[in-house]
């Protein structure tokens, strides 16, 4: 950009302050007009408020006074944090493409989906590593493939918090060239680093002091004296980028020829939000082989110590004991609880950074947890058939018609949406899958205790009946007991004994229970969005 060119800012910070409660400033005063085509680097010492000015300028803080303005013209924001958050999983082609997906308008033909793809593996210097795992790549290559998501709509601002952290001197510069180049094309970089090296390929250089107050925002050779490091000798203003040996695949370099400029006020349709990211959760597990064979085992093992502790016709209207009946239609509802919990259990923290940056300009939070369920609740209908299809085989359960196999079937799969969900709601509370861990037992033990299969539901206290109405595992184990015909004795029967111990808990009509467990789940469900929302705030 020469000098004297005036060009209109496409993001300013005006008098942005932010100040915590206890009155310290984080941010003080800050104003800051990001110019479209420039290269802007923030600097100064940890904790200064660099991430701070950075989070403000994006987005993801509100500034306690002062405001942030956005041009005249909605532009399409790109935000990278620190952190190389995206799934290690996928392949960078498949990491790349579904952010493309997600952010691209609707309507956006394969063709140019798969022009801003190669487009950007060019940029980047990644179209030789594009089917290579994120999780198998170099640090400054997964750096490259962070930064590529955002990339990929090539947007009006892109705002990276230390991108050149980590890597190796040649990695980074590299890094900074590919990002100089894309100022070339119109678009506003604003990096915070640590580097002096970066500053080679800026157009300005704004230093924060501690407290967060900006004391110096210029060309970059200007401002040597307000860093503790000098600038290394010959640190142009505006530097001349030299590009040999970067990459120059051949690829189409004007956007507007094939794609349709991006939309940052627009996000796609929440029904494609869910397709989408319904088809990279179906990716995620596929590649993942480990969460793959629990998946596949655990219904496998289940049964084999189902059929292991439980003796053959229990159900026979002769047994003299109905109390082994009981017991085996507990275990049975409690598995399907339990695959359900299990499933959902780790499914967001354990990517709670990438949502949070997804939501910034990308997805909503419903369609996220729709698709978590789209794809895990086939599987869960497929596992509660094989269990109860085995236990019938080996007549661990009574002969089912097929009427009364869907219902059983039904019965089982609410009870497994209703874990499925509540593991949802759990995972969006804690930070890590250690946490997760440690909540299993805890979400377990109350659906074991108050389930009234270890004490009947008639002989609880109070507060223990209270608790019971809440627990989707009691009305599963209810209804299971209801469609299985536990209760269906003889008057004078022995075996009645066990069953009146319940009340009429095992006797009767199921679409009271279906309907609390539908409930049970929808509540898991918002409470999981609210939990959610507040985390990626």
């Amino acid at each position: 950009m020469s000098a004297g060119t005036t060009v209109q800012a496409v993001m300013s910070a005006v008098d942005a302050s932010i100040e915590l409660r206890d009155g310290t400033r984080l941010l003080d005063g800050a104003n800051v007009e990001v110019r479209r085509g420039e290269l802007i680097a923030i600097i100064g010492p940890s904790g200064s408020g660099k991430t701070t000015l950075l989070e403000t300028l994006a987005g993801l803080r509100r500034p306690t006074s002062g405001r942030i303005e956005v041009g005249a013209h909605s532009v399409p924001l790109g935000y990278v944090p620190q952190d190389d958050i995206v799934h290690r999983d996928l392949t960078v082609d498949s990491t790349i493409r579904y952010a493309a997906r997600l952010r691209l308008p609707s309507g956006t033909s394969p063709e140019a989906l798969d022009l801003a793809v190669d487009r950007t593996l060019a940029l980047l210097g990644l179209t030789e590593r594009r089917d290579v795992t994120v999780g198998s790549l170099s640090g400054g290559q997964r750096k490259r493939a962070s930064i590529a998501t955002e990339l990929v709509v090539q947007p009006g601002v892109c705002l990276l918090d230390e991108p050149t952290a980590g890597l190796d001197p040649t990695a980074a510069g590299s890094l900074m060239r590919a990002l100089r180049s894309l100022c070339d094309t119109g678009t506003a970089i604003v990096v915070t680093t640590h580097n002096l090296a970066d500053l080679r390929v800026a157009d300005r250089m704004i230093v924060v002091s501690n407290g967060g107050r900006i004391v110096f925002d210029g060309a970059p050779s200007e401002g040597a004296v307000h860093l503790e490091t000098p600038l290394a000798p010959g640190t142009p203003a505006t530097a001349s980028v030299e590009r040999s040996g970067w990459p120059t695949e051949d690829v189409p370099t004007d956007p507007d020829e094939t794609i349709p400029p991006p939309q940052h006020s627009e996000r796609r349709p929440r029904i494609e939000q869910v397709a989408v990211l319904a088809r990279r959760n179906v990716e995620l597990v596929i590649r993942n082989r480990m969460s793959l064979a629990i998946m596949a085992g655990s219904p496998v093992l289940v049964v084999a110590m189902l059929a292991a502790l439980f003796p053959e016709h229990a159900f026979d209207v002769g047994a003299a004991d109905r109390t082994v009946a009981i017991s085996l239609v507990y275990w049975l509802a409690f598995a399907g609880f339990f695959f359900g919990l299990t499933f959902g259990l780790l499914q967001v923290c354990t990517e709670l950074a990438i949502v949070r940056r997804e939501r910034l300009v990308t997805i909503d939070l419903g369609p996220y947890l729709l698709a978590k369920a789209v794809v895990l609740l086939p599987i869960l209908g497929v596992a509660n058939l094989v269990m109860i299809a085995t236990l019938s085989v080996l007549g661990r359960l009574p002969s089912l018609g097929s009427a009364e196999l869907m219902r059983v079937w039904a019965m089982l799969g609410l009870d497994a949406v209703a874990g499925l969900t509540l593991g949802l709601l759990a995972s969006s509370s804690v930070a890590s899958p250690a946490q997760a861990a440690l909540a299993l037992p805890m979400l377990c033990f109350p659906q074991v205790l108050f389930s009234g299969a270890v004490l009947p539901v008639t002989s609880m206290a109070g507060v223990g009946r209270a608790i019971a109405a809440s627990m989707s595992d009691r009305w599963a184990f209810e209804a299971l007991a209801r469609s299985l015909g536990v209760g269906d004795l003889p008057a004078g029967s022995p075996a009645r004994r066990a069953v009146e111990l319940h009340g009429h808990a095992l006797t009767g009509p199921i679409g009271v229970h279906a309907a609390i467990m539908i409930a049970l789940t929808l509540a898991f469900g918002i409470a999981a969005r609210v939990v959610l929302a507040r985390r990626t705030r």
